[in-house]
């Protein structure tokens, strides 16, 4: 009896292949790829092309992951709305063949794009280009990471924070926001001269990328102090 009621009841996994396999159509003008996976309640789905990867290896066990062909050009849906582009190393040493990826998702306007890079002794030299791209040109947040290792703590830590603001909530939702402010903090941390402390100050006085990257130096000496300012300025111009 109890073998019976075991076999006519579903797995996890096989609930969540059918979720999976009963996307919603893509709508507006998402481009083709970007937005169109239904991700279930607690999962993580993933590019095909990361199976038996150390990342993934790395984010078994901690939350459940589904692997799924036809994502791209995202590399791990973390919700409906929220999708995490992976640079590897490999990625900065061979070109710039990572922008249209990134690109793409810029353009989507029903999907977050959050952005990890490896940033290693040999991609170092590469790293100042793509985070300029990402930060300056796209407005995206980008976030640096050494090892395969430490991005699937990362992935698990943006899951589990996530999961803190119930999609169901329509009272939480415009809180979702509030989930780039530690990683928007980390990426403006990148700028020679500014720390934690004036990350945040900065922060706190100019809210987006745009508008610190629009700021002029009279506008930023009073939080930061002149040469620091000098810094920042020169930074953001020498991108344009």
């Amino acid at each position: 009896m109890a073998r019976g009621a075991a076999k006519g009841k579903p797995s996890s996994s096989a609930v969540c292949v059918a979720l999976l396999r009963s996307r919603p159509p893509m709508q507006g003008n998402a481009p083709e790829g970007a937005g169109a996976v239904h991700v279930p309640f607690g999962y993580v789905v993933a590019s095909e092309k990361w199976r038996g990867s150390q990342l993934a290896q790395e984010i078994q066990g901690k939350i459940k992951l589904v692997f799924e062909d036809g994502v791209a050009p995202v590399d791990f849906y973390l919700s409906n709305r929220a999708g995490i582009l992976y640079i590897t190393e490999a990625d900065l040493v061979a070109g710039n063949s990572y922008r249209k990826r990134l690109v793409r998702v810029r353009n989507c306007s029903n999907l977050k794009g959050i952005v990890i890079v490896e940033k290693t002794p040999m991609s170092e030299q590469y790293f100042p280009a793509v985070q300029k791209f990402t930060v300056l040109d796209l407005g995206m947040v980008l976030l640096p990471v050494a090892s395969q290792l430490e991005a699937s703590c990362l992935i698990v830590q943006l899951v589990q924070e996530q999961a803190k603001e119930p999609n169901k909530n329509p009272f939480l939702r415009k809180k979702r926001t509030l989930l780039s402010e530690p990683y928007l903090l980390r990426t403006v941390q990148q700028i020679p001269g500014v720390g934690k402390v004036k990350a945040s100050l900065l922060l706190q006085k100019f809210p987006t990328l745009q508008q610190l990257g629009n700021a002029s130096i009279p506008e930023l000496e009073p939080v930061v102090g002149q040469a620091v300012a000098q810094q920042i300025h020169a930074f953001f111009t020498q991108a344009r």
